[in-house]
């Protein structure tokens, strides 16, 4: 069974992915103000193709809807789906006014 947790210091931590209760993936985040920055999702090999970077991706939304934060994707993945999907992420993908 798939479980994720939140670990964070005073500005920055990771949401950390478990399967059966070995660490299989993480991301890594900074809080400052009300940004939330993703710098990097990194999932086990042993674990690729099982959709747990999504999984990690949820819990990131999810975090950050809860708090009223915005995303800034600095990670090439958490980027790569916000512009696949703009529609589900709007509400939290920080975007800088040009």
């Amino acid at each position: 069974m798939e479980t994720t947790k939140l670990v964070l210091g005073k500005v920055r931590g990771e949401i950390q992915l478990f399967s059966d209760d070995k660490k299989a993936g993480k991301m890594d985040i900074s809080i400052i103000g009300n940004k939330l920055t993703v710098y990097h999702t990194e999932v086990d090999d042993e674990y690729a193709g099982n959709g747990f970077a999504k999984l990690l991706l949820n819990e990131l939304v999810t975090y950050a809807r809860e708090n009223d934060l915005k995303i800034v994707p600095l990670c090439p993945y958490v980027y790569a789906q916000f512009k696949r999907s703009p529609e589900q992420y709007d509400d939290v993908w920080f975007k800088e006014d040009k």
